[in-house]
């Protein structure tokens, strides 16, 4: 119930903002980038082997999902891994689903790898990544599963190489957690989904809620997280990125994901 003249204009403002803000780009058609059925279109590069080696089939398909896979596996041994989108992408709507399997990671994955996968967008290309190196320049929607009884918020963001502002202010730290999204546990489906606008404004949704909003992404000369990717950065500074590619992440815990479909936006 509106209580006063200025609630109620205050509220007419809001959703008039809204209704401008949803017109400013103009957006496509729904399309899917996974088949369903094979990894057509998809490339795999897991640290240590080159582009385009999919390593003891660490991703593989099944039942209509992308499985990450760890079957064939002694140890992880920091092979860490990412499935490219064979097209860059500029600014668009992307959604899918994922659930972490219950069963869990190799022994020797890092504690904080347990139940621990991402989104990794307006990233580097997958041909430009050094043999070594563990995760490409990148945004990462991170994506977690519970891991003993604490809470443990999925839909974080992470930075690879990157800077991003929040409410405006540069942020300094690899990874900002989401407060407000939840703990969720291994075995249940969720519906991630990710905007990125013509104007830099990124939007990270966890079940059709909002739990993170940010801007500005920005090459970091600084970073020191995504080893063996300084020569990337440095030959091209502190440049603002507004293009990559997007890609599935392999971190130590099985995961699927499934349903992926993606929107093209344009500025009107």
């Amino acid at each position: 119930m509106i209580r006063s003249t200025a609630g109620a204009l205050a509220l007419l403002l809001a959703l008039g903002a809204g209704e401008a803000h949803a017109q400013d780009v103009k957006a496509g058609p729904w399309k899917p980038l996974f088949d369903g059925k094979t990894l057509n279109g998809w490339t795999p590069k897991i640290a240590k082997h080159p582009a385009g080696e999919n390593y003891r089939d660490t991703f593989v398909v099944d039942h209509g999902a992308i499985r990450v896979s760890y079957a064939g596996y002694d140890t992880l041994d920091g092979q860490f891994g990412h499935l490219f989108y064979k097209t860059p992408f500029k600014a668009y709507r992307l959604k899918l689903t994922y659930r972490f399997l219950t069963e869990g990671g190799l022994a020797d994955t890092p504690a904080w790898a347990r139940s621990n996968s991402g989104i990794m967008f307006l990233s580097q290309s997958p041909e430009s990544m050094t043999v070594e190196q563990p995760f490409p320049v990148s945004v990462e929607f991170q994506l977690l599963g519970k891991d003993g009884d604490a809470p443990r918020s999925t839909g974080s963001v992470c930075t690879p190489g990157l800077t991003i502002a929040i409410d405006g202010t540069k942020v300094k730290e690899h990874c900002t957690i989401s407060k407000n999204a939840p703990t969720i546990p291994n075995g249940t489906w969720v519906q991630a989904e990710l905007e990125v606008l013509p104007n830099g404004e990124i939007t990270q949704k966890i079940n059709g809620v909002a739990v993170h909003k940010y801007a500005d992404v920005t090459l970091d000369p600084d970073d020191t997280v995504a080893g063996g990717a300084k020569p990337y950065i440095l030959a091209r500074g502190a440049a603002p990125v507004t293009e990559g590619y997007i890609a599935l992440q392999s971190e130590g815990h099985p995961i699927e994901f499934k349903d992926i479909q993606i929107q093209e936006l344009t500025a009107r």
